[in-house]
């Protein structure tokens, strides 16, 4: 997940400036996925009826719904701001049109296609738990920004980033750089075909 997920935000964070500046369809999609973490059949449904001192929006999932609060980041603000937004919903189609979660689904990945970068809407939501999660966001605060509930998805990305912040932490303990002397077992140390009487 790391690697991988690692390398598509590069990937997008590039294409979001170079292919898609501000004022592109393409980047309000892209930036409306990467910072709210929503999900495709919730991210077609934001938009400015939604923003008050932050964002409360009921997500879908699997026959139930749960409602989160997402206070919209200054980069996702810029963003909007620039638009081009529908009137209803944030991301729209070419004339401004609500999208279905299908239609916007095939969009996004057709314009990743075009600029030559793999990705899908599911793919961006990924990404946003990644980043989170490589940041210090917590199994709770994952839950909050995602809409998730019983710790197995949010302890998927935090187990993931305190391996690697763990990693990188400890690996100068293997090169013992401070000399710090492995202490003797206490007692006898028997012989190694002597057996333990």
């Amino acid at each position: 997940m790391g690697n991988s997920s690692g390398t598509r935000a590069r990937n997008l964070s590039s294409t979001r400036e170079r292919r898609w500046p501000i004022g592109t369809r393409q980047r309000v999609w892209l930036d409306v996925l990467l910072y709210t973490g929503l999900r495709r059949g919730d991210a077609v449904r934001f938009g400015r009826q939604h923003v008050r001192d932050g964002v409360a929006i009921k997500t879908e999932k699997s026959g139930f719904t749960l409602t989160v609060t997402l206070p919209i980041l200054p980069v996702l603000a810029q963003t909007l701001a620039g638009g081009p937004c529908g009137d209803l919903t944030f991301i729209a189609g070419e004339r401004g049109q609500p999208l279905t979660k299908e239609s916007f689904g095939n969009l996004f990945r057709a314009a990743c296609r075009a600029a030559k970068v793999p990705g899908s809407a599911h793919g961006v939501r990924k990404i946003a738990a990644t980043r989170a999660a490589n940041h210090g966001a917590t199994v709770a605060q994952l839950e909050a920004i995602f809409g998730w509930s019983g710790g197995t998805m949010a302890s998927h990305y935090t187990r993931s980033a305190d391996r690697q912040r763990l990693a990188i932490e400890a690996m100068h303990k293997l090169a013992n750089n401070d000399r710090t002397p492995i202490p003797a077992p206490d007692g006898q140390v028997r012989a190694r075909n002597e057996k333990k009487k």
